[in-house]
């Protein structure tokens, strides 16, 4: 921020925002190439999404080849749509807020993996009308700057200097 005070390490005093993956604190201010930034990152993670669905399709030949009998091939395709929807979910959540218990998306992680699909989707999906995950930064660091200013106005000098009252 510029204009804001300094503290001696010549960082900003106050609250600094969160970095995002792939665009840093420009997110603040909309500034270094924001909307460029937001253009590759949908791009890229829909390219990504179309690789990974072609990967996957290759697997499925590779199933077919083996002859392992439509059981199988049912199951595997069941298996990706659904882990891909629960991981378009739980990222999507992720944009909108913070985990409520941190380790049950720890252990969610191997579900996420499987589903990539769905997680590359939600982000690219978000990536059109924003970075993902800065309407919640943007809330959490607005809340930081504002009980930051309402602590440092509501102080009325330096309490050091203040007299100490008189024992009787």
């Amino acid at each position: 921020m510029k204009g804001e005070q300094q503290s001696k390490a010549g960082t900003p005093a106050g609250p600094q925002p969160e970095e995002l993956r792939f665009f840093g604190t420009t997110w603040l201010d909309h500034g270094g190439h924001y909307g460029l930034r937001r253009l590759g990152v949908a791009l890229g993670s829909l390219a990504a999404a179309v690789a990974g669905c072609f990967v996957l399709r290759f697997a499925y030949q590779g199933l077919e080849i083996a002859n392992v009998g439509g059981f199988v091939n049912t199951l595997v395709v069941v298996m990706f749509a659904v882990c891909s929807a629960i991981a378009f979910r739980k990222t999507w959540e992720g944009f909108v807020r913070r985990p409520a218990d941190p380790a049950r998306e720890e252990s969610l992680r191997s579900l996420k993996a499987i589903g990539f699909i769905g997680s590359l989707l939600a982000y690219f999906v978000r990536s059109l009308t924003e970075a993902p995950g800065e309407k919640l930064r943007r809330e959490e660091y607005e809340e930081a700057v504002t009980r930051y200013e309402k602590r440092r106005t509501g102080r009325t000098g330096n309490p050091s200097a203040r007299k100490k009252p008189k024992r009787r």
